[in-house]
């Protein structure tokens, strides 16, 4: 399958995960964040409307977020890797895990004080502490460009706690916070994106050139 782009550090394609998962190979690491069936409810609906998220949602939204992945989809992805982070996995059927990660976003409003990842990595509970107004007002990421866009710290936290992984795979890469995260620190990584919108602005963030975050990874890698 020939990809919609492709450089040194990261491929993307457009198209069906479920499809393509299985022609890939393998990963060191999964990291992904799949849609988990909330649609444009909680922040992702009249709430972000306030600070001016809600532009990211309207009529040509695409259903992809109405229902979550499906169960053997999601256990195709982890198949995938030896290691495995999955945002949203207290929505999914997964396995007991010793390693939870949270991303705390220090403060109390309409919607979640917190988002919880699934892991199956070998290490205790994991906190990353970031509001969410800082979150997206950082001046080395971009603005928020899909409705559930994780920051861009928190992907390279996460990279930073699977350890010495070389290659990465996120099926679910909406606007490539992961790719763009692996790239800066010197990773490779495939992701797969069936919205052609969210891959053209996956694409722009990959042709940016390398960010420089110098001992911010060390001190996000010590977790709590």
């Amino acid at each position: 399958m020939k990809p919609y782009f492709q450089d040194d550090a990261v491929t993307i394609y457009h198209g069906d995960c479920r499809e393509i998962v299985p022609t890939l190979g393998r990963f060191d690491l999964l990291l992904t964040d799949p849609p988990y069936g909330l649609g444009d409810r909680w922040n992702g609906g009249n709430f972000m409307g306030k600070n001016g998220h809600g532009r990211l949602w309207g009529e040509k939204t695409p259903e992809w977020d109405r229902l979550p992945v499906a169960d053997d989809l999601l256990q195709l992805c982890i198949a995938s890797a030896p290691l495995a982070i999955v945002w949203g996995g207290n929505y999914f059927r997964v396995e007991p895990s010793r390693c939870w990660l949270t991303w705390d976003k220090m403060q109390t409003f309409h919607g979640a004080d917190c988002e919880l990842a699934w892991t199956n990595l070998p290490l205790p509970v994991r906190t990353f502490r970031m509001s969410r107004v800082d979150a997206y007002q950082n001046k080395a990421d971009q603005p928020k460009q899909h409705p559930c866009e994780k920051p861009l710290a928190l992907m390279n936290w996460c990279i930073g706690l699977a350890g010495d992984v070389k290659t990465i795979l996120d099926p679910f890469a909406g606007s490539g916070t992961t790719g763009r995260a692996a790239k800066d620190m010197n990773r490779k990584a495939v992701l797969i994106e069936r919205e052609e919108r969210y891959c053209e602005i996956a694409a722009k963030r990959m042709a940016q050139g390398v960010l420089d975050f110098g001992p911010a990874n060390e001190e996000m890698r010590g977790g709590e």
